[in-house]
């Protein structure tokens, strides 16, 4: 039998019915290539390979047998893919057109890109965006600052972005939807494995990008519902200073000493250890002024101390670039 064109990689986690929706766009909107579906699954519930199977009897179910994260799933997907083309894709996804031709299209002509993605959009159309496309983006947000002017002004100085003379041309490509070919993956190496969740599409694409461009395509879109099996998406209070989910938060820190190095990992730790006191010594300076119990209204700080604690626990292997399962 003749290999597929496209090879598409989605892994399960209690998501079986947005698999099944997702298919159904990708079967409806799909011509001028052929492909193969492959679905990694991590979740130790039986009844969502009759759900997907059902639906699409052709897809290739593919046990992991635990819980392995995004980056292990999608490895052992792009290991038994077929494809001359590797379609990382999440479940929580929908086309709206031809967009994977339209992709394979772009990396068949221009043999200097790497990978190339769409513009996500909401059900109703909306472009993401709050969605990061630059390694400085990212990290500017991870440092908890004063948000007037000078300060901003002052980040964007000493981590500036990246600027190409190509305006599709961006950093990295956002993990739900990255399109490359068989061969850049051979030579970047396949998504790094410490990371159980998140970060580990940004980490991908920096290896990616060495091997050519990163093209982020700003008129071609696909729906990304942004929900699906991740908790982190679930309601809870954000605020500035506590603005950060703990496993993504972690998976960044690691992030940023693979890429960065261990200088720049160690300036992110102690700008939150050295927060802590004047978080706490701030809120308690304001209730001594409004003449209220110096520790009321602690509980903001006291969630920003639990998740400096949570990376904490992660210090040393992160500090040492150890290998292990980055995983709360």
């Amino acid at each position: 039998m003749q290999a597929p064109d496209l090879s598409i990689i989605l892994v399960n986690y209690k998501t079986p019915h947005l698999i099944v929706d997702c298919l159904r766009s990708v079967e409806e909107h799909t011509s001028g290539l052929t492909y193969e579906v492959l679905v990694v699954n991590n979740d130790p519930d039986p009844t969502g390979q009759a759900v997907v199977l059902t639906a699409f009897p052709s897809t290739r179910w593919i046990e992991m047998g635990y819980n392995s994260g995004f980056a292990r799933a999608n490895n052992r997907g792009i290991a038994e893919a077929k494809g001359r083309l590797i379609l990382l894709l999440n479940s929580d996804t929908l086309l709206i057109d031809n967009v994977f031709k339209r992709c394979a299209s772009v990396l068949d002509s221009r043999p200097e890109v790497a990978a190339v993605g769409p513009m996500q959009i909401t059900r109703e159309g909306k472009v993401h965006t709050e969605a990061y496309d630059g390694f400085s983006q990212l990290r500017r947000y991870f440092y908890i600052v004063p948000t007037s002017g000078f300060f901003k002004h002052l980040l964007h100085r000493l981590l500036p972005d990246n600027h190409y003379s190509d305006p599709n041309e961006v950093d990295w490509l956002i993990g739900s939807f990255i399109m490359t070919r068989r061969e850049t993956v051979r030579k970047a190496g396949g998504l790094d494995e410490n990371f159980f969740m998140y970060a580990e599409d940004v980490e991908w694409c920096w290896r990616l990008g060495k091997q050519g461009k990163m093209l982020l395509l700003r008129d071609a879109f696909y729906i990304h519902l942004e929900y699906g099996s991740s908790t982190d998406y679930q309601e809870r209070k954000v605020t500035h200073i506590n603005r950060f989910k703990p496993q993504m938060h972690v998976s960044n820190l690691l992030w940023v000493r693979k890429q960065y190095g261990v200088g720049a990992y160690l300036i992110l730790i102690l700008h939150y250890l050295t927060l802590l006191p004047v978080i706490f010594g701030w809120k308690i300076g304001v209730n001594l002024l409004n003449f209220r119990n110096p520790f009321s209204g602690l509980e903001n700080q006291r969630e920003f101390a639990r998740q400096v604690g949570i990376f904490l626990r992660f210090f040393w292997k992160t500090l040492f670039n150890q290998k292990g399962f980055y995983k709360i």
